[in-house]
Protein backbone atom coordinates (compact mmCIF):
# COMPACT_ATOMS: atom_id res chain seq x y z
CA UNK A 1 0.00 0.00 0.00
CA UNK A 2 1.30 3.49 -0.87
CA UNK A 3 2.62 5.58 2.04
CA UNK A 4 -0.03 8.29 1.74
CA UNK A 5 -2.80 5.69 1.81
CA UNK A 6 -1.25 4.01 4.86
CA UNK A 7 -1.14 7.34 6.72
CA UNK A 8 -4.73 8.17 5.80
CA UNK A 9 -5.86 4.69 6.80
CA UNK A 10 -4.23 5.21 10.21
CA UNK A 11 -5.85 8.62 10.55
CA UNK A 12 -9.25 7.11 9.76
CA UNK A 13 -8.89 4.24 12.23
CA UNK A 14 -12.24 3.53 13.87
CA UNK A 15 -14.29 5.31 11.19
CA UNK A 16 -16.60 3.08 9.16
CA UNK A 17 -16.86 4.68 5.74
CA UNK A 18 -20.09 3.90 3.88
CA UNK A 19 -19.22 1.84 0.82
CA UNK A 20 -21.88 1.72 -1.86
CA UNK A 21 -21.88 -1.51 -3.89
CA UNK A 22 -20.13 -1.31 -7.23
CA UNK A 23 -22.44 -0.83 -10.20
CA UNK A 24 -23.15 -3.93 -12.27
CA UNK A 25 -20.54 -4.67 -14.92
CA UNK A 26 -21.79 -2.96 -18.09
CA UNK A 27 -22.74 -5.07 -21.10
CA UNK A 28 -20.87 -3.56 -24.01
CA UNK A 29 -22.76 -2.92 -27.26
CA UNK A 30 -21.55 -5.38 -29.88
CA UNK A 31 -20.75 -2.55 -32.30
CA UNK A 32 -18.30 -1.02 -29.76
CA UNK A 33 -16.52 -4.18 -28.62
CA UNK A 34 -13.74 -3.91 -31.21
CA UNK A 35 -13.16 -0.25 -30.36
CA UNK A 36 -13.16 -0.92 -26.60
CA UNK A 37 -10.74 -3.84 -27.10
CA UNK A 38 -8.39 -1.62 -29.11
CA UNK A 39 -8.43 1.18 -26.52
CA UNK A 40 -8.18 -0.96 -23.38
CA UNK A 41 -4.38 -1.65 -23.48
CA UNK A 42 -3.72 2.05 -24.15
CA UNK A 43 -5.94 3.13 -21.25
CA UNK A 44 -4.52 0.51 -18.89
CA UNK A 45 -0.94 1.56 -19.62
CA UNK A 46 -1.57 5.24 -18.90
CA UNK A 47 -3.82 4.47 -15.95
CA UNK A 48 -1.07 2.32 -14.37
CA UNK A 49 1.44 5.11 -15.00
CA UNK A 50 -0.90 7.66 -13.42
CA UNK A 51 -1.41 5.44 -10.37
CA UNK A 52 2.35 4.95 -9.97
CA UNK A 53 3.33 8.62 -10.21
CA UNK A 54 0.24 9.72 -8.28
CA UNK A 55 1.23 7.48 -5.36
CA UNK A 56 4.79 8.77 -5.50
CA UNK A 57 3.80 12.43 -5.53
CA UNK A 58 1.11 12.25 -2.84
CA UNK A 59 3.25 10.02 -0.62
CA UNK A 60 6.11 12.51 -1.06
CA UNK A 61 4.27 15.54 0.26
CA UNK A 62 2.73 13.58 3.14
CA UNK A 63 6.24 12.36 4.03
CA UNK A 64 7.73 15.87 3.75
CA UNK A 65 5.16 17.40 6.08
CA UNK A 66 5.29 14.61 8.67
CA UNK A 67 9.10 14.36 8.63
CA UNK A 68 9.25 18.09 9.33
CA UNK A 69 7.41 17.45 12.59
CA UNK A 70 9.73 14.50 13.32
CA UNK A 71 12.73 16.83 12.84
CA UNK A 72 11.31 19.13 15.53
CA UNK A 73 10.86 16.12 17.81
CA UNK A 74 14.46 14.99 17.27
CA UNK A 75 15.71 18.49 18.09
CA UNK A 76 13.69 18.72 21.30
CA UNK A 77 14.07 15.23 22.76
CA UNK A 78 17.64 15.60 24.10
CA UNK A 79 16.54 18.70 26.00
CA UNK A 80 13.37 17.04 27.30
CA UNK A 81 15.30 13.98 28.46
CA UNK A 82 18.04 16.06 30.03
CA UNK A 83 20.71 14.42 27.90
CA UNK A 84 22.15 17.81 27.01
CA UNK A 85 23.49 18.07 30.57
CA UNK A 86 27.19 17.13 30.68
CA UNK A 87 26.62 15.35 34.00
CA UNK A 88 23.81 13.16 32.70
CA UNK A 89 24.66 9.48 32.27
CA UNK A 90 23.15 9.50 28.77
CA UNK A 91 24.87 12.68 27.62
CA UNK A 92 27.09 10.82 25.15
CA UNK A 93 23.92 9.47 23.44
CA UNK A 94 22.59 12.95 22.68
CA UNK A 95 24.57 12.85 19.44
CA UNK A 96 22.18 10.12 18.28
CA UNK A 97 19.29 12.61 18.25
CA UNK A 98 21.42 15.19 16.48
CA UNK A 99 22.29 12.68 13.77
CA UNK A 100 18.65 11.58 13.57
CA UNK A 101 17.58 15.19 13.01
CA UNK A 102 20.22 15.63 10.30
CA UNK A 103 19.11 12.40 8.59
CA UNK A 104 15.46 13.46 8.70
CA UNK A 105 16.30 16.84 7.16
CA UNK A 106 18.43 15.14 4.50
CA UNK A 107 15.53 12.76 3.86
CA UNK A 108 13.18 15.69 3.31
CA UNK A 109 15.67 17.27 0.91
CA UNK A 110 16.13 14.00 -0.98
CA UNK A 111 12.38 13.45 -1.40
CA UNK A 112 11.94 17.03 -2.60
CA UNK A 113 14.88 16.76 -5.04
CA UNK A 114 13.85 13.34 -6.34
CA UNK A 115 10.25 14.41 -6.87
CA UNK A 116 11.29 17.42 -8.92
CA UNK A 117 14.04 15.60 -10.80
CA UNK A 118 11.66 12.90 -12.01
CA UNK A 119 8.69 15.30 -12.22
CA UNK A 120 6.35 13.03 -10.28
CA UNK A 121 3.56 15.57 -10.29
CA UNK A 122 3.84 16.39 -13.98
CA UNK A 123 4.01 12.73 -14.98
CA UNK A 124 0.96 12.00 -12.80
CA UNK A 125 -1.14 14.82 -14.25
CA UNK A 126 -0.17 14.01 -17.84
CA UNK A 127 -0.84 10.28 -17.52
CA UNK A 128 -4.10 10.81 -15.62
CA UNK A 129 -5.37 13.20 -18.31
CA UNK A 130 -4.45 10.80 -21.13
CA UNK A 131 -6.06 7.84 -19.33
CA UNK A 132 -9.21 9.84 -18.58
CA UNK A 133 -9.70 10.98 -22.17
CA UNK A 134 -8.95 7.50 -23.54
CA UNK A 135 -11.51 5.94 -21.18
CA UNK A 136 -14.43 7.92 -22.59
CA UNK A 137 -13.56 7.52 -26.29
CA UNK A 138 -15.86 4.50 -26.78
CA UNK A 139 -18.68 6.40 -25.06
CA UNK A 140 -18.43 9.42 -27.35
CA UNK A 141 -17.60 7.50 -30.56
CA UNK A 142 -21.27 7.04 -31.55
CA UNK A 143 -21.82 10.79 -31.03
CA UNK A 144 -19.16 11.83 -33.56
CA UNK A 145 -20.31 12.63 -37.10
CA UNK A 146 -17.70 10.70 -39.07
CA UNK A 147 -19.60 11.22 -42.32
CA UNK A 148 -18.82 14.94 -42.34
CA UNK A 149 -15.21 15.60 -43.49
CA UNK A 150 -13.10 17.34 -40.85
CA UNK A 151 -9.49 18.39 -40.43
CA UNK A 152 -9.77 17.59 -36.72
CA UNK A 153 -8.42 14.18 -35.77
CA UNK A 154 -9.32 14.34 -32.08
CA UNK A 155 -12.91 13.21 -31.51
CA UNK A 156 -13.28 15.52 -28.52
CA UNK A 157 -12.41 18.49 -30.74
CA UNK A 158 -15.27 17.48 -33.05
CA UNK A 159 -17.76 17.50 -30.18
CA UNK A 160 -16.50 20.27 -27.91
CA UNK A 161 -14.88 23.67 -28.30
CA UNK A 162 -11.12 22.95 -28.36
CA UNK A 163 -10.47 26.43 -26.96
CA UNK A 164 -12.33 25.62 -23.75
CA UNK A 165 -11.18 22.08 -22.94
CA UNK A 166 -7.91 20.19 -22.91
CA UNK A 167 -8.29 17.24 -25.25
CA UNK A 168 -5.94 14.66 -23.77
CA UNK A 169 -2.67 15.50 -25.47
CA UNK A 170 -0.91 14.18 -28.58
CA UNK A 171 -1.30 10.55 -27.49
CA UNK A 172 -5.08 10.83 -27.60
CA UNK A 173 -4.88 12.69 -30.92
CA UNK A 174 -2.86 9.85 -32.41
CA UNK A 175 -5.18 7.22 -30.92
CA UNK A 176 -8.23 8.93 -32.45
CA UNK A 177 -6.49 9.26 -35.80
CA UNK A 178 -5.55 5.58 -35.90
CA UNK A 179 -9.01 4.41 -34.83
CA UNK A 180 -11.09 6.71 -37.04
CA UNK A 181 -11.27 4.42 -40.13
CA UNK A 182 -12.34 1.43 -38.05
CA UNK A 183 -14.80 3.43 -35.94
CA UNK A 184 -16.37 5.44 -38.76
CA UNK A 185 -17.24 2.23 -40.59
CA UNK A 186 -18.74 0.65 -37.47
CA UNK A 187 -20.82 3.74 -36.59
CA UNK A 188 -22.46 4.30 -39.98
CA UNK A 189 -25.86 2.74 -39.23
CA UNK A 190 -25.89 2.30 -35.44
CA UNK A 191 -28.51 4.99 -34.74
CA UNK A 192 -31.01 3.28 -37.01
CA UNK A 193 -30.68 0.02 -35.06
CA UNK A 194 -33.09 -0.11 -32.06
CA UNK A 195 -31.07 -2.89 -30.44
CA UNK A 196 -27.89 -0.79 -30.49
CA UNK A 197 -29.64 2.32 -29.21
CA UNK A 198 -31.18 0.44 -26.28
CA UNK A 199 -27.90 -1.33 -25.49
CA UNK A 200 -25.93 1.92 -25.76
CA UNK A 201 -28.33 3.66 -23.36
CA UNK A 202 -27.95 0.88 -20.76
CA UNK A 203 -24.17 0.79 -21.21
CA UNK A 204 -23.88 4.59 -20.90
CA UNK A 205 -25.84 4.48 -17.63
CA UNK A 206 -23.51 1.78 -16.29
CA UNK A 207 -20.40 3.78 -17.23
CA UNK A 208 -21.76 6.99 -15.69
CA UNK A 209 -22.95 5.12 -12.60
CA UNK A 210 -19.34 4.01 -12.14
CA UNK A 211 -18.33 7.66 -12.11
CA UNK A 212 -21.08 8.43 -9.59
CA UNK A 213 -19.82 5.58 -7.41
CA UNK A 214 -16.29 7.05 -7.52
CA UNK A 215 -17.40 10.56 -6.56
CA UNK A 216 -19.66 9.25 -3.79
CA UNK A 217 -16.69 7.44 -2.23
CA UNK A 218 -14.51 10.56 -2.60
CA UNK A 219 -17.12 12.61 -0.72
CA UNK A 220 -17.26 10.11 2.17
CA UNK A 221 -13.48 9.66 2.36
CA UNK A 222 -12.54 13.35 2.20
CA UNK A 223 -15.30 14.36 4.62
CA UNK A 224 -14.11 11.79 7.18
CA UNK A 225 -10.46 12.75 6.68
CA UNK A 226 -11.20 16.45 7.15
CA UNK A 227 -13.12 15.92 10.37
CA UNK A 228 -10.60 13.46 11.82
CA UNK A 229 -7.59 15.71 11.13
CA UNK A 230 -9.47 18.74 12.48
CA UNK A 231 -10.31 16.75 15.63
CA UNK A 232 -6.68 15.66 16.07
CA UNK A 233 -5.49 19.24 15.56
CA UNK A 234 -7.99 20.51 18.11
CA UNK A 235 -6.60 18.06 20.67
CA UNK A 236 -2.99 18.89 19.77
CA UNK A 237 -3.45 22.64 20.10
CA UNK A 238 -5.64 22.20 23.19
CA UNK A 239 -2.93 20.12 24.89
CA UNK A 240 -0.37 22.71 23.78
CA UNK A 241 -2.38 25.44 25.48
CA UNK A 242 -2.67 23.36 28.66
CA UNK A 243 1.08 22.63 28.63
CA UNK A 244 1.87 26.32 28.09
CA UNK A 245 -0.31 27.32 31.06
CA UNK A 246 1.16 24.53 33.21
CA UNK A 247 4.61 25.78 32.31
CA UNK A 248 3.85 28.99 34.21
CA UNK A 249 3.71 26.99 37.43
CA UNK A 250 5.91 23.98 36.65
CA UNK A 251 9.15 24.44 34.74
CA UNK A 252 9.46 21.14 32.92
CA UNK A 253 11.47 20.26 29.86
CA UNK A 254 8.78 17.77 28.87
CA UNK A 255 6.24 20.58 28.81
CA UNK A 256 8.63 22.55 26.61
CA UNK A 257 8.79 19.62 24.19
CA UNK A 258 4.98 19.37 24.15
CA UNK A 259 4.62 23.08 23.33
CA UNK A 260 7.01 22.73 20.40
CA UNK A 261 6.28 19.29 18.95
CA UNK A 262 2.47 19.27 19.18
CA UNK A 263 2.02 22.52 17.20
CA UNK A 264 4.59 21.27 14.64
CA UNK A 265 2.68 18.00 14.24
CA UNK A 266 -0.64 19.83 13.97
CA UNK A 267 0.76 22.20 11.37
CA UNK A 268 2.19 19.27 9.40
CA UNK A 269 -1.15 17.46 9.33
CA UNK A 270 -2.95 20.65 8.34
CA UNK A 271 -0.40 21.36 5.60
CA UNK A 272 -0.64 17.85 4.16
CA UNK A 273 -4.43 18.05 4.24
CA UNK A 274 -4.37 21.41 2.47
CA UNK A 275 -2.01 19.97 -0.16
CA UNK A 276 -4.49 17.17 -0.86
CA UNK A 277 -7.24 19.75 -1.49
CA UNK A 278 -9.50 17.61 0.72
CA UNK A 279 -12.21 20.25 1.12
CA UNK A 280 -12.28 21.10 -2.57
CA UNK A 281 -12.37 17.42 -3.52
CA UNK A 282 -15.31 16.80 -1.18
CA UNK A 283 -17.26 19.83 -2.41
CA UNK A 284 -16.50 19.22 -6.09
CA UNK A 285 -17.30 15.51 -5.97
CA UNK A 286 -20.60 16.26 -4.21
CA UNK A 287 -21.47 18.73 -6.97
CA UNK A 288 -20.41 16.36 -9.77
CA UNK A 289 -22.41 13.53 -8.19
CA UNK A 290 -25.53 15.69 -8.02
CA UNK A 291 -25.08 16.96 -11.58
CA UNK A 292 -24.43 13.49 -13.01
CA UNK A 293 -27.54 12.12 -11.32
CA UNK A 294 -29.56 14.97 -12.84
CA UNK A 295 -28.04 14.58 -16.32
CA UNK A 296 -28.53 10.81 -16.40
CA UNK A 297 -32.18 10.95 -15.28
CA UNK A 298 -33.47 11.29 -18.90
CA UNK A 299 -31.38 8.26 -19.94
CA UNK A 300 -32.82 6.20 -17.08
CA UNK A 301 -36.33 7.19 -18.13
CA UNK A 302 -35.60 6.22 -21.72
CA UNK A 303 -34.31 2.80 -20.63
CA UNK A 304 -37.19 2.25 -18.20
CA UNK A 305 -39.86 3.20 -20.76
CA UNK A 306 -38.06 1.43 -23.65
CA UNK A 307 -38.58 4.43 -25.90
CA UNK A 308 -35.04 4.68 -27.20
CA UNK A 309 -35.80 5.28 -30.88
CA UNK A 310 -38.19 8.13 -30.04
CA UNK A 311 -35.62 9.79 -27.76
CA UNK A 312 -32.32 9.42 -29.61
CA UNK A 313 -31.65 13.17 -29.48
CA UNK A 314 -32.31 13.24 -25.74
CA UNK A 315 -30.02 10.25 -25.23
CA UNK A 316 -27.20 11.78 -27.26
CA UNK A 317 -27.54 15.16 -25.54
CA UNK A 318 -27.54 13.62 -22.05
CA UNK A 319 -24.45 11.51 -22.70
CA UNK A 320 -22.64 14.46 -24.28
CA UNK A 321 -23.51 16.76 -21.36
CA UNK A 322 -22.38 14.14 -18.82
CA UNK A 323 -19.01 13.64 -20.53
CA UNK A 324 -18.56 17.43 -20.81
CA UNK A 325 -19.22 17.77 -17.07
CA UNK A 326 -16.67 15.07 -16.21
CA UNK A 327 -14.00 16.55 -18.49
CA UNK A 328 -14.63 20.10 -17.23
CA UNK A 329 -14.13 18.87 -13.67
CA UNK A 330 -10.94 17.05 -14.69
CA UNK A 331 -9.55 20.21 -16.28
CA UNK A 332 -10.40 22.26 -13.17
CA UNK A 333 -8.66 19.64 -10.99
CA UNK A 334 -5.61 19.68 -13.28
CA UNK A 335 -5.29 23.48 -13.14
CA UNK A 336 -5.74 23.51 -9.36
CA UNK A 337 -3.21 20.78 -8.56
CA UNK A 338 -0.57 21.82 -11.11
CA UNK A 339 0.92 24.79 -9.16
CA UNK A 340 1.35 22.77 -5.93
CA UNK A 341 4.52 20.82 -6.71
CA UNK A 342 6.19 19.61 -3.51
CA UNK A 343 7.03 22.73 -1.44
CA UNK A 344 5.96 23.02 2.19
CA UNK A 345 3.13 25.42 1.57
Amino acid sequence: MAFHRTIQKLLLTGIALPEAPLPARPVQPVELVVLITAITPFHQAFNARAMDYGHRYRSAFWAIYLLSAVAVLCAGLPLALGWDNDNHDMNHYSIVWVLAEVLVILGIGFIYWRGHQQDWQGQWLKARTTAEFAWYLPLIAPLVDFDTPSTLTNWYNRLFDPQQQAQGGPEVDELCRSLTPLTSAAMKTVWSDPQFVAGYARWAIAILDGQCHYHRNVVHHQHALLHRVHAINSWLFGLTAVAALAHLAVHSRVLTLVTTFFPALGASLHGALAQTEAYRLEATSARILSELQRLTTPIRQIVAEQTTMENIDVLRASVLASVALILDEHQDWHMLVQPHHLPLG
